[in-house]
């Protein structure tokens, strides 16, 4: 059985979690959130073969 997981995602499934329960990190969710994307797309770790 093969689970294909990417990571971006998952990064806004969590993102997305954090904002509704803490609202006022939204400003440092969002800069995390693309920072994690940027070195996701530099770096080619967007898929993650399990």
């Amino acid at each position: 059985m093969n689970i294909n997981l990417t990571l971006g995602p998952l990064i806004s499934l969590i993102a997305g979690i954090m904002i509704l329960i803490v609202p006022r990190l939204l400003n440092f969710i969002v800069a995390i959130y693309l920072i994690a994307i940027g070195v996701i797309g530099i770096f080619g770790l967007g898929r993650i073969h399990f």
